[in-house]
């Protein structure tokens, strides 16, 4: 079925019916809907993720610690803030501000041995949690939950939009079924 031109709701003419009327309402508000509500949602999202990030790493502070263990696993692509984006997992120790001893698994830049200073990262019960987010990788998650969930309204409007108009069709047909049977019948009276 080729896509209908849409016209406007309050245009006049002979052979309008309700049902077209209530098409070009709801093609209308939806298309208004789309333009207005997407981007809304989308900004609301990458707020709302921007302001989880911070809210999480708000509690964490910077502690040194020395490696406990040889780094033994290459992890790529974890903890961006290095220049390569390497790290290595190795076990790191600690002292807590109770001055208790601890300690944990971390991932630092490879090269680093048994004794070496890193810093790590710890949350308000003095666990050891993943370095916070650079500004840059804190922007970018929120623009790729933003744009998902844009997108994701946009297509949900669209879909019940298109939902709508085939309900409407289905009034329409129903409505041309009973005027043409009528017709039907008014014709083969006359013929008899």
């Amino acid at each position: 079925m080729p896509l209908a031109k849409p016209r406007p709701p309050w245009r006049r003419g002979p052979l309008r019916r309700g049902t077209d009327v209530a098409q070009s309402w709801l093609v209308l508000a939806t298309g208004v809907l789309i333009a207005v509500a997407a981007p809304a949602a989308g900004v609301a999202a990458g707020n709302a993720v921007d302001a989880a990030a911070n809210r999480q790493s708000a509690g964490w502070h910077a502690a040194s610690a020395v490696i406990a263990r040889e780094p033994a696993t290459r992890i790529s692509g974890v903890d961006s803030g290095s220049a390569t984006g390497d790290r290595v997992r190795t076990t790191v120790r600690w002292t807590a501000p109770d001055h208790t001893v601890r300690t944990g698994e971390t991932s630092v830049p490879p090269g680093m041995h048994v004794g070496d200073r890193t810093t790590v990262w710890l949350d308000r019960n003095g666990m050891v949690v993943r370095n916070p987010s650079t500004p840059t990788d804190s922007l970018a998650e929120s623009v790729v939950a933003g744009t998902v969930v844009a997108s994701g309204t946009g297509l949900l409007l669209f879909g019940a939009g298109k939902t709508g108009v085939r309900l409407i069709d289905r009034r329409r047909y129903a409505q041309w079924e009973k005027e043409w049977a009528e017709l039907d019948a008014r014709w083969r009276h006359h013929q008899q």
